[in-house]
């Protein structure tokens, strides 16, 4: 968020704003769905979140069509990161775990994604009310920075906050240490880079643009809305809940070619109110990775079998069904001040139906 936040005060986004002209609602949101897309697979759903909430403060002027417009965001975040080992944190976790590698899950579940977030962008565009967005007017203050920011600082910027959060996945791979480090790292980059940048600038101005003082801008009541949410899901998995849960699912009489689907979609369901990563953890611990070569029930669990691919489906993209369900959505509620009940009942139907979408099109790629 400080990162984020860093470019803002530098108008980094403002170089992406200056090329959306369109204020047509339906085109716009077909472009900013699309690009937190492709953006969510390269940086990761939260982050991609955050920083396209921040571009539509800079492109909304009220808070409905804001709030909508987060939403679909939501929805693409999550479904961009599905498709890719570093998009969300499950299928991170099932690409170190090596359940899954990189070519192939991209290759099978990028056009289930894709279905995904369509689905809900094809009802939209022919439901919701045409007409065109108001742009937000610039504040004195605003127009004031403009004048003190240049173009290299405006670019620098933007690039530096682009690199450091797309260095966190490659800094966690090479170092083996926490992502939140390989965050503060990149955060510290441009911090240094920030003092040097500006030491020559007027006092009052410099601050304005310091590390020191964005800091301050940073919402702490959505890091503490974060802890409450993983606080709660941490106690049910330390009082065994979860692992209870997922037994009770592998005991299903079901036939097994079918189960592994049913399981997977449950598992999805169960994420936009339970944290997927503990869900994921739970179908991790509770099947080992087949060797290669297996036959039958057992090759569903070889490595990029259909039950490992289908469950990074399923709990990157169930999450959206509900605006708690996932970190992107925690984030823009966060941010937004989203109202749930608003969002359940505007968002929550588009969102089961991607769902479903996405699911059927995985099941008829490898299950018929």
């Amino acid at each position: 968020m400080t990162i984020v936040e860093m470019v803002d005060s530098h108008e980094g986004f403002k170089l992406i704003t200056d090329k959306i002209k369109t204020t047509n609602k339906i085109k716009l949101m077909w472009i900013l769905s699309v690009l937190t897309f492709f953006m969510s697979a390269a940086l990761d759903n939260l982050t991609t979140t955050i920083v396209m909430v921040a571009l539509l403060r800079k492109l909304i002027d009220k808070q409905q069509d804001r709030w909508f417009m987060a939403s679909m965001v939501i929805l693409a975040a999550n479904a961009g990161g599905a498709w890719s080992p570093i998009g969300d944190v499950t299928t991170i976790m099932l690409w170190i775990g090596g359940q899954v590698t990189t070519g192939r899950i991209i290759v099978d579940v990028i056009i289930p994604s894709l279905a995904t977030l369509i689905v809900p962008l094809l009802i939209v565009s022919f439901f919701y009310p045409k007409g065109n967005l108001d742009r937000p007017a610039l504040s004195d203050k605003e127009l004031m920075s403009n004048e003190s920011i240049t173009n290299f600082e405006r670019r620098l910027l933007l690039i530096m906050g682009v690199a450091g959060l797309l260095f966190v996945p490659v800094f966690k791979t090479v170092t083996h240490l926490p992502p939140y480090l390989g965050m503060l790292f990149s955060l510290s980059i441009i911090w240094i880079t920030t003092e040097i940048l500006h030491r020559r600038h007027a006092k009052g101005m410099r601050a304005q643009l310091l590390v020191s003082r964005v800091l301050k801008k940073v919402d702490t009541p959505t890091v503490l809305f974060f802890l409450g949410i993983l606080t709660a899901v941490s106690a049910l998995q330390s009082a065994g809940h979860l692992d209870l849960l997922a037994k009770t699912l592998d005991g299903m009489s079901i036939p097994d070619d079918q189960k592994i689907y049913v399981i997977d979609l449950i598992i999805g369901l169960l994420s936009a109110i339970v944290d997927n990563v503990p869900l994921v953890a739970g179908a991790m611990g509770m099947y080992d990775i087949a060797p290669a070569g297996s036959t039958g029930y057992e090759a569903f669990f070889m490595v990029d079998g259909q039950f490992w691919e289908f469950l990074a489906y399923t709990a990157g993209t169930g999450g959206s069904i509900l605006i708690i369900g996932s970190a992107a959505g925690v984030a823009a509620m966060g941010m937004e001040n989203i109202d749930f009940i608003w969002y359940m009942k505007r968002i929550s139907l588009l969102a089961i139906a991607g769902y479903f979408a996405g699911a059927a099109v995985y099941y008829l790629m490898f299950a018929l």
